[in-house]
């Protein structure tokens, strides 16, 4: 008797139903399978990434691998067109190879094992590719440049430096603005520098083998966070660690939200955990990377506090003095170990000067200074500053209202702190694509509607397509957004039909049955 596969290598399901003239059988449980032909499917599509990254990626200014030599010609004309298409062609089948996988994983044909092979076989050769889609890699260089050179990178900018390669590669948008990052990652960014000098390109790999620390600590704390919030490991792997935005923006990128969110989940899971000091310490340091954890504290406070033996208010004042206590101690550590001060906190305000609609009230606020332009000539920036006021307002009683929702603590608590990370970074000032997965990855532990899981893809892949791959904004370029708005839509419909454009009407949904993922 032989075995057939599918067209992505994997077994089909079992049968529970013989035909008529058949004696009843008892159903046999076929072991999970590995989906070798997706898994591979999605690394050529990363490989490809990694070699068209040369030409279309964010590549530096003087770049001493290709330079002047017989490969130049991929970063110039028709050379960048070509290399740039190819990108964008292993970027397809890198989302091509997840939705697959997320079938197999929705209809219980792979776990957990071969999603995060999946996930290695597609993120290894990001770490190695020139960044993409992003140029922020080269603004971290130079703020780990900075205090090695004798500057506070808290007081100035890039700018000031006297190094050419590392000057020379950072966006003018943010040549004299000081880092809004934490004293964790300033001592990341000096250690990497400290190594690699002015190699830009062993600085970049570097940066981003440090970063993906990150994707490390959230695949140890994945099984944690959905034993406690409900949802299945596969999913949540999936989600969270396979996906694009994980793979191609905050790898690819790279982004130092990775190493944020890492740490985030893991003090999350060990709060849940009751190992509360532990748990307060890892946070701390997922705040002394980038201060959007913070959001997350008051939520964990609650945590604590239900597991105490008295009053819901003696419990919350123990738990809170003490996460209080914990945080000062670990972030003045992390703070003298540094060498930096705390200047950071009032550079927390530089993402404030991006203006993109992706920020909610940004975009109402070009809205609303559209529609009054059409009788009034007015300058842009005063209805984009009211509305923010307005947008700031509305976040901070989110926050405040979902922490009150959250006094009972237990997992409950952790996914109103999910929706309060959404809520800050679609509310705040400025919005970017990978913002995003400060709430994601904790969310991606909850229990889901496979329509649910559709929409989660749509915007994954939209919110990578926001930006070239050479780091570009292209939110106002309205075409290619409706075209990568198609393309996303596509794909979320692709996870539940094999012909989600009905071309062929005779195939039937993929996944038909129960409104949600079983456990």
């Amino acid at each position: 008797m032989t075995t057939t596969t599918d067209a992505h290598g994997v077994p089909p399901a079992v049968s529970t139903v013989d035909n008529a003239t058949s004696a009843p059988a008892t159903p046999r449980r076929r072991a999970p399978a590995f989906p070798t032909r997706t898994v591979t499917l999605g690394t050529i599509g990363s490989l490809l990434i990694l070699v068209s990254a040369l030409g279309a990626g964010a590549i530096l200014a003087e770049d001493p691998l290709i330079g002047r030599g017989p490969l130049s010609w991929i970063r110039y004309g028709h050379g960048r067109i070509l290399a740039t298409l190819v990108l964008y062609t292993g970027f397809a089948l890198v989302v091509w190879a997840w939705v697959l996988l997320g079938r197999h994983v929705l209809a219980g044909r792979v776990g957990a094992r071969p999603v995060l092979i999946a996930a290695a076989c597609w993120t290894i050769p990001m770490l190695f590719s020139p960044p993409v889609f992003s140029r922020d890699a080269y603004l971290y260089i130079a703020y780990g440049t900075l205090p090695l050179h004798g500057y506070d990178p808290y007081s100035v900018g890039p700018g000031i430096l006297d190094v050419d390669p590392v000057v020379d590669n950072v966006d003018s948008f943010w040549q004299a603005t000081p880092a809004p990052y934490g004293p964790l990652f300033i001592l990341l960014a000096k250690g990497v520098i400290s190594i690699t000098g002015t190699n830009m390109i062993g600085g970049v790999i570097l940066m981003k083998l440090g970063l993906v620390v990150g994707v490390a600590l959230m695949v140890w704390a994945m099984p944690g966070l959905v034993r406690h919030l409900g949802g299945k490991l596969p999913v949540a792997l999936w989600l969270a660690v396979a996906g694009p935005m994980t793979v191609v923006h905050l790898v690819g990128g790279p982004h130092n939200d990775i190493l944020m969110v890492g740490l985030l989940a893991v003090g999350t899971v060990m709060v849940l955990d009751r190992r509360h000091v532990l748990g307060l310490v890892v946070v701390t340091l997922a705040v002394a990377v980038k201060a959007t954890a913070a959001v997350a504290l008051p939520f964990l406070v609650w945590v604590w506090a239900g597991h105490l033996e008295s009053t819901r208010w003696r419990n919350f004042a123990r738990a809170c003095a003490c996460s209080v206590g914990i945080f000062v101690v670990t972030f003045a550590a992390a703070t003298v170990v540094s060498g930096v001060n705390l200047g950071w906190i009032s550079a927390l305000d530089a993402p404030t000067a991006i203006v993109n609609w992706l920020s909610i009230p940004t975009g109402a606020g070009e809205i609303l200074h559209g529609l009054v332009g059409i009788f009034a000539d007015l300058p842009k920036v005063w209805f984009v500053t009211a509305v923010r006021i307005i947008g700031g307002a509305l976040m901070l009683w989110i926050l405040v209202r979902q922490w009150w929702l959250a006094r009972d603590g237990g997992p409950d608590a952790i996914r109103r702190a999910a929706i309060a990370l959404f809520a800050f970074a679609v509310l705040s000032p400025a919005t970017l694509p990978w913002y995003l997965a400060w709430g994601f990855v904790i969310a991606a532990a909850l229990r889901w509607e496979r329509r649910q899981l559709a929409v989660l893809v749509t915007f994954a892949v939209f919110l990578v397509l926001t930006y070239t791959p050479a780091g570009d904004d292209l939110l106002y370029d309205w075409l290619f957004m409706a075209i990568a708005a198609g393309v996303s839509i596509l794909a979320g419909l692709s996870l539940l039909r094999r012909d989600p454009l009905n071309l062929f009407p005779h195939h039937e949904p993929l996944l038909p049955g129960g409104p949600s993922v079983e456990r």
